[in-house]
């Protein structure tokens, strides 16, 4: 097959980067390119075995579409995740099934997957151009393709599936490091051979999570030294915050973040402009998006819940959502576990601010991460410590008349050496004061009375790293930041020795 050389490639690409920034910047798009989407994928679901089961027919209209498909988590897509394991096709997409990948943890602990065909794939390229195109639009130039762009992802995860699949051109030109490096289990050993496979080449671009970003960094000896031209840092999964300064700091001035909002069943969103603005949802790549208002969320009656989503066209900016998709992978109207906010509507922006199953609503608050997140990264600025984990869970306090009260209790790891010593008085009250500005249901918790002020942990270093061990979290790097039990923090007493009463 030819491959065009890379110089002409670049100048087809600054084309493609404008038609793209002129797309993205057209809120009116939105609405009419996310019909499109539905009826499309009802279109080509209507042959499968879920379009049968379901009465999907093309032009079905779309609260019919909401009456005739139940909302799903993937335990209730299960049946149909096994048919298609075992070789059957045509079960959830009439196209050829290439291979299946993580998509976090059941609620038995046991891993989820989740199936990836060819138009999935033909989703992530469509997608992944965009997101790309999104930040040269933003930083005003297209340096970043000139030198390598090294991806960081797990060895089963979606980006390295797709990494097996990129167009020659793609591969040849700008991916690192090959995809037999990324099958293998992230470890010190694949570390240190993406570092040595990468070392002599001009990378301006690097794509991971941020603990992988941040292990990569520390195995390289810092980034700046090494890729002097390095520009752009590709974040996706958990927030950023935690670990922005110690990356700006290894990687240099020249240094950019670009964020994206990616899952293992698609690419979702990404940075256009100020992160804090929120990530352009992509509309046009083929996925539908439904909202679910987070106050009507049961998952013990997820299946009566169909017909309460709301379209693009419905949603309200500052409302909390549970997320909904209908993928070219047929997971149709599968409720992710996560929660969305829209920041703007025209065009959408969105901020991820959580996971379903990792809210505070012990006392009546429903906070999910990104507030607590938020709020200590801030703290840790102001004083300049550096964080390195962190959790939240609820502490309850014993009241005659049964009523929900208590303390949120945070377990803090710092960075020891710091030129102020860190307090945990001092960190509750500032964290306290900031949550009430932040959120609404904490601040009216704490006015009536339901929550105390929190309670802060500060941890000897070790202690996240110790759990992390026990548990399976050791390969995806990081600890949940807040849960609605106990589970995490009372590990984490038992680690630290600590009395949790």
């Amino acid at each position: 097959m030819l491959i065009l050389p890379k110089r002409l490639l670049q100048v087809g690409a600054g084309f493609a980067s404008a038609r793209s920034a002129r797309r993205l910047r057209n809120g009116a798009l939105d609405v009419p390119a996310q019909e499109r989407a539905r009826l499309t994928r009802i279109a080509t679901q209507a042959s499968t075995a879920f379009g049968r089961d379901h009465g999907l027919e093309p032009g079905l209209r779309y609260a019919e579409f909401q009456r005739r498909v139940p909302l799903r988590t993937h335990e209730g897509l299960l049946p149909y995740f096994r048919r298609a394991f075992e070789g059957a096709t045509g079960v959830l997409a009439p196209d050829r099934i290439l291979g299946f990948v993580a998509a976090g943890r059941a609620p038995d602990g046991s891993l989820r997957t989740v199936p990836v065909n060819e138009g999935l794939l033909a989703h992530l390229q469509s997608a992944g151009l965009d997101a790309l195109f999104a930040y040269t639009t933003r930083t005003g130039h297209a340096e970043v393709l000139a030198g390598r762009h090294l991806l960081l992802s797990g060895a089963y995860d979606l980006a390295t599936l797709a990494a097996a699949h990129l167009p020659p051109w793609a591969a040849t030109h700008w991916f690192e490091p090959g995809v037999r490096l990324l099958r293998e289990p992230d470890s010190p050993a694949r570390r240190e051979s993406l570092v040595a496979r990468t070392a002599a080449l001009d990378l301006r671009l690097i794509a991971g999570s941020p603990s992988a970003l941040l292990a990569f960094a520390e195995s390289a000896g810092g980034l700046a030294h090494r890729w002097p031209r390095l520009e752009c840092l590709v974040h996706y999964g958990r927030a950023i915050g935690p670990a922005a300064d110690e990356l700006r700091a290894s990687a240099g001035p020249r240094l950019r973040f670009h964020e994206l909002y990616a899952t293992a069943e698609g690419l979702l969103a990404a940075q256009d402009t100020d992160s804090a603005a929120g990530l352009r949802l992509l509309t046009d790549a083929g996925i539908f998006y439904e909202f679910l208002p987070l106050e009507e969320f049961d998952e013990k009656r997820l299946e009566q819940l169909g017909p309460r989503t709301v379209p693009l066209e419905g949603v309200r900016t500052g409302q909390d959502y549970a997320l909904v998709l209908t993928t070219p992978a047929g997971l149709t109207r599968l409720v992710t576990g996560d929660i969305v906010r829209f920041t703007a509507k025209e065009p959408a922006r969105l901020v991820r601010t959580g996971a379903l199953g990792f809210q505070l609503n012990a006392f009546g608050e429903r906070m999910a991460e990104k507030e607590p997140t938020d709020a200590l990264v801030e703290l840790c600025r102001r004083h300049n410590w550096t964080l390195v984990n962190f959790h939240v869970a609820p502490l309850h306090t014993p009241t005659i008349t049964g009523q929900a009260r208590g303390r949120h209790e945070w377990w803090v790891e710092l960075k020891p050496f710091t030129t102020e010593t860190p307090t945990g008085p001092l960190m509750a009250a500032e964290l306290d004061a900031d949550l009430q500005q932040r959120h609404a249901g904490y601040e009216a918790r704490r006015r009536n009375g339901a929550l105390e002020a929190p309670y802060v942990r500060l941890v000897m270093p070790g202690v996240f790293a110790q759990w992390m061990k026990e548990t399976d979290a050791e390969a995806a790097g990081e600890v949940p930041v807040c849960q609605g039990d106990r589970g995490i923090a009372d590990a984490l007493a038992r680690i630290a020795r600590f009395s949790a009463d």
